[in-house]
């Protein structure tokens, strides 16, 4: 194999208490389980280990790390090296209605001191979790309080550990993902660099690049007016929406819900057009443009000419010389192709 298509590996630490979540929200992000279906899971024994591949190169190799007090004890002692070294990324869930909390920090404090003494570069992410169970109207005042009280038992990490609030029930799930997923991308600045042009070639409010297989978003670009859309969280509900299309697919289709995905969907109004196609093997592009029949279907020629350029980018490589001029051969196209009949298109295996 070429050695510039080598798959880069990131180790990636998923912990908490037993009971916290860690395996429910695992599943549902990698295994396209819904979230009624995880309560059918069982604690996890020691650590499974999961390879995820993502973005064609990347590797994820995620360490799902029971959370009873004996298999945390053996981590900090026997396996101490062997758990905690050359990680990138310690994801840590907190229960918010634990009775325990304060031995819940104790524990993720040892654990914060084993990852600074074996990999000092790593990134923390905490997630809290549960939060549907939480009133509405405390909701924000006890994720602030809690995230205080872990950040200053974060030790070398409390200027750089992030936090997360979270339930299965919504989109939150995504949105902490989503950045998780992003910081373990090395070129994911360099991916949207090139959404950015792209999206000044055709004309578009919005991109968002997808993964196919876990539909969470890599990186989006947003431009002129769409910036004041009061929807903030519309990346991550579009996420949940192909997530629940991929579950609906596979059990009208017997199609395992991994494998199962969509050509395109075009919706069509007089405020705005929006569609998601296919823009690589391992991506799905989704686009807001202006109600106009002639940039709809020269953005969509565009899409189909800058393929092969996204499909050059390697994660695990600096992009190759001359690859920021990729759309400078991309014209606008023929406004008289594509299907411009104004109807748009179900979604289809």
């Amino acid at each position: 194999m070429n050695s510039s298509r080598r798959q880069k590996q990131r180790k990636v630490l998923l912990m908490g208490k037993s009971g916290a979540g860690k395996s429910s929200m695992r599943s549902i992000v990698f295994s396209n389980y819904v979230a009624k279906d995880v309560r059918r899971l069982g604690a996890t024994i020691d650590v499974e280990h999961s390879n995820i591949k993502f973005m064609g190169n990347l590797m994820l190799n995620l360490w799902d790390c029971g959370g009873q007090d004996g298999f945390v004890e053996n981590y900090l002692t026997h396996q101490r090296a062997h758990v905690f070294g050359s990680v990138a990324v310690l994801i840590f869930v907190f229960d918010i209605e634990s009775r325990e909390f304060a031995a819940d920090v104790v524990s993720y404090s040892n654990i914060i001191r084993a990852l600074s003494e074996c990999s000092p570069s790593a990134k923390v992410f905490c997630l809290i979790h549960k939060m549907d169970l939480v009133q509405a109207r405390l909701r924000s005042q006890l994720f602030e309080e809690r995230s205080e009280y872990i950040r200053a038992a974060s030790e070398t990490f409390k200027d750089t550990v992030d936090f997360f609030p979270t339930s299965i029930w919504d989109q939150s799930l995504y949105k902490a993902w989503t950045q998780i997923i992003y910081f373990l991308i090395p070129n994911a600045a360099t991916i949207e660099g090139l959404l950015r042009q792209l999206a000044e070639v055709i004309d578009a409010r919005e991109l968002i690049l997808y993964e196919r297989t876990t539909c969470l978003m890599v990186t989006h670009v947003t431009r002129d007016e769409e910036s004041q859309n009061p929807f903030t969280d519309r990346f991550e509900r579009i996420s949940s929406i192909l997530k629940t299309h991929k579950q609906s697919m596979a059990k009208h289709t017997n199609i395992p819900p991994g494998s199962a995905n969509f050509a395109e969907m075009q919706i069509k109004t007089g405020r705005f057009m929006f569609f998601i196609t296919r823009l690589t093997e391992n991506t799905n592009l989704a686009a807001a443009i202006p109600p106009s029949e002639q940039v709809f279907n020269a953005a969509r020629i565009n899409i189909m000419l800058a393929r092969s350029k996204f499909a050059e980018l390697d994660i695990a490589n600096k992009p190759r010389p001359g690859l920021q001029q990729a759309f400078a051969s991309v014209s606008m196209g023929n406004s008289g192709e594509g299907d411009g009949d104004g109807r748009g298109e179900d979604f289809g295996v």
